[in-house]
This record gives structure tokens, C-alpha cells and sequence, in this order.
């Protein structure tokens, strides 16, 4: 019995598709890296301004609006019609995602619930361009919408930025500052190269969505330490602070 049992969870799983068993797997890591940080005491949620709240609802939603249209289109699930539908959902979510995040990252350097260890500057140039080219990806996901190979690798990709926030939540940063943004492009990265490996497992090569993916990575996290850096953002910053 035991033995049906395991095969009958091994098929269930075989039957996710690569695309779903990413996301999910990210969603999940993204959802605990928030839960054990809340749990553990570091951010007094019942003091933080209520954007703050709002904007955690928000990525709530996305995160489920991104493994349920990643199994409402696997192969053979005859549900393709309805994740184009709900898809359309993307459009109106991502740009308002962006706009929390800033108004969050604004919210948190007015009244200081920003980590100690990060400047102003940095601090505000890392929710904006994070939240940035998260919507660069999925707004070029719409548009390929048409062609899956380009489509899904975007839409994984713009999640994979969305796991900064939770990296950070879950590496040591007090201790390795100032390589905190470097080891979390690292294991953005990692995230990259398993798509790397999954492409090459298909075609023999890595999707140029993949490579685009990398390079937004790779981008982003350059454009933060450059800005953070950087005398006039510097000066640019100093009024949001608390």
C-alpha cells in the first residue's frame, strides 16, 4: 500500500510541468522567507504604515495568480483559454505592484523601517529598480504572449527578481555587508542557470528569454550599487529620510 501510495504522489508530481514546479517553488520560498522573518520578531507589523499591509496583500495576489496560470497552462490541462483570460489580470497588477513598492520603500524611509544597515540611497534605489524590472519582465511576457518558449521563461524570470526581497530576508546581511548584493545576485543567478540546464535538456541551447533574464539580474543589482553610490542619488535621498 505504501508502495501505491508513493508512486501515486510520484505521478501526481510528474504531471506538474517544469514552469509549474518554478514557480511554486519560488512562491513558496518567497512566502516563508516573510513568514519566519514576521515570526522571528524583526518588523513590528502592527506598527508599520498600513501601505506597508496593502502592498504584502498585493504580492499575496500575485504569487497566486502566478502558480495558478502556471498550471492552468500545462500541457494537456485544457484550460489554456482561461489563463489567457485571467492573464489579462498581470496588466492591471503589475504596474500597481510598482507603485506600492515605492510608495512602501517612501513610507519606510519617512518613518525609518528600513534595515540599519542600508543607506537611504541604497535603500531607494533598490525597491524601485527591483519593482521596475520585475514589470519590464512581465510587460515583455505580454507582449510575447503568443510565443510560450519566450512567454513562460519572462514570467518565471519576473519572479526570480521578486525573490530579493526574501533573499534578504533570509541570508545573514548584517554580516556580510557590503557582499549581501552580490551573494543574492548569486543565487538569483543559480535560479537562472536552472532554466539554463531545463533549455538545454530541450533544445540543446539556453532560450535567449533565459539569457535576457540573466542579464536583467544581473542589471539590476549593478544599477543599485552604482546608484547607491552615486553623489547626486545620494543627495536625491537624503529628504525621504525619517
Amino acid at each position: 500500500m505504501a508502495t501505491a501510495g508513493g508512486i501515486g504522489i510520484n505521478a501526481r508530481t510528474a504531471r506538474f510541468s517544469f514552469w509549474a514546479k518554478m514557480t511554486m517553488g519560488m512562491s513558496l520560498f518567497i512566502v516563508f522567507a516573510f513568514a519566519q522573518f514576521a515570526l522571528r520578531g524583526f518588523v513590528p507589523y502592527r506598527q508599520v504604515p498600513v501601505i506597508f499591509h496593502v502592498h504584502g496583500v498585493m504580492m499575496l495576489g500575485w504569487l497566486a495568480l502566478l502558480v495558478t496560470q502556471s498550471l492552468l497552462a500545462a500541457p494537456g490541462a485544457g484550460t489554456r483559454r482561461l489563463h489567457r483570460q485571467l492573464g489579462w489580470a498581470s496588466v492591471v497588477m503589475a504596474p500597481l505592484i510598482v507603485v506600492l513598492a515605492i510608495l512602501t520603500c517612501l513610507a519606510g524611509l519617512r518613518t525609518g523601517i528600513f534595515p540599519p544597515f542600508f543607506s537611504p540611497a541604497y535603500f531607494l534605489a533598490l525597491i524601485p529598480i527591483s519593482a521596475l524590472s520585475f514589470a519590464a519582465l512581465v510587460a515583455l511576457a505580454v507582449v510575447r504572449r503568443r510565443e510560450a518558449g519566450w512567454h513562460k521563461r519572462l514570467m518565471v524570470g519576473s519572479t526570480i527578481l521578486l525573490m530579493d526581497p526574501a533573499l534578504g530576508r533570509v541570508l545573514p546581511m548584517p554580516f556580510i555587508v557590503p557582499w549581501g548584493e552580490w551573494l543574492t545576485m548569486a543565487m538569483e543567478l543559480a535560479v537562472v542557470w536552472l532554466i539554463v540546464r531545463h533549455d538545454r535538456g530541450e533544445t540543446g541551447r539556453a532560450h535567449p528569454a533565459t539569457a535576457l533574464v540573466g542579464v536583467a539580474v544581473v542589471l539590476s543589482h549593478l544599477l543599485v550599487e552604482l546608484l547607491a553610490i552615486t553623489p547626486a542619488w545620494i543627495a536625491f535621498a537624503q529628504p525621504f529620510r525619517a
